[in-house]
């Protein structure tokens, strides 16, 4: 990534600043549920998150609060992690945060210590088996991560079934390493053909764990969200990108894990809208 583009992300992420600044004059409507409020926005706090990457790193954006439509109990209890690359997440007070940018794509991850800059990027890293927040946004164009993506489209999202036999076929690759269907004991809840919403219980591989984060004993929720590629414009070489937000937070932090998946949905819906 150039400085130039360094410059655009943070552009962007002042428009994201603004979009959620706005919500204090809106007022939420959960999914499925038209003209029932809800909760106000209200002012929260604001933790900027460094990039570090293929380039020079991306510095955090300077705020001190935003403003999203949470409940109060949960107010009360997080903070908004972003960054210039368009990214961010809810997570508990007090927590910390790093990113990584590639050409793959972002990743960002929320945990309750500081880690230092760089190690869990450490090839000797071996993910996350405690309380962690990671999101991530993986290009379709990119070879390592269009196979991690195939593999969960193939999982959870049916009507893009073409993209995993595109590229299988393109490829060669067997289809034991693309299974369709989800994982057995995974809880998957639809919001839309390109948004799933998921929970993988603790000790257990699932959509979670495709991700940083290793089984481990707290249950692992989160959403996936496909974008660039309608479901009616599918063909099999076309491909679109994946968010896929998976959470672990302590036991007295789970009641918040729907609060910090339903926060992303809004965001991502947001900046497509831009």
């Amino acid at each position: 990534m150039t400085h130039r583009s360094a410059s655009v992300t943070v552009l962007a992420t002042g428009a994201l600043i603004a979009q959620l600044s706005v919500k204090a004059q809106e007022v939420a409507k959960p999914h499925g549920s038209p003209g029932v409020v809800t909760a106000a926005a209200v002012s929260i706090p604001f933790v900027g998150c460094l990039f570090e990457g293929q380039a020079e790193p991306i510095q955090p954006p300077q705020t001190a609060t935003v403003s999203v439509p949470i409940g109060s109990n949960a107010a009360r209890a997080l903070a908004y992690f972003g960054s210039a690359v368009d990214l961010g997440v809810l997570g508990p007070r007090g927590w910390h945060c790093e990113g990584l940018y590639g050409s793959g794509g972002y990743f960002l991850f929320v945990y309750p210590k500081p880690i230092g800059p760089g190690k869990v990027f450490a090839p000797d890293h071996r993910g996350f088996d405690g309380p962690v927040i990671e999101i991530s946004e993986r290009h379709r164009d990119q070879n390592g991560d269009r196979l991690d993506v195939a593999q969960i489209i193939a999982r959870v999202f049916p009507y893009y079934r073409a993209v995993v036999t595109g590229l299988m076929d393109g490829f060669d690759f067997p289809a034991s390493e693309y299974p369709f269907g989800p994982y057995a004991t995974d809880r998957l809840t639809y919001r839309s053909k390109t948004i799933v919403e998921y929970r993988t219980p603790a000790q257990t591989e699932g959509l979670g764990t495709h991700s940083s984060l290793k089984k481990g004993d707290g249950p692992i929720e989160g959403v996936a969200i496909l974008s660039g590629v309608p479901p009616d414009r599918i063909r099999s070489g076309e491909r679109p990108d994946l968010i896929l937000l998976s959470v672990r937070v302590p036991r007295e932090s789970a009641r918040f894990g729907p609060v910090i998946v339903r926060q992303l949905e809004r965001d991502i819906a947001s900046r497509q809208q831009r």
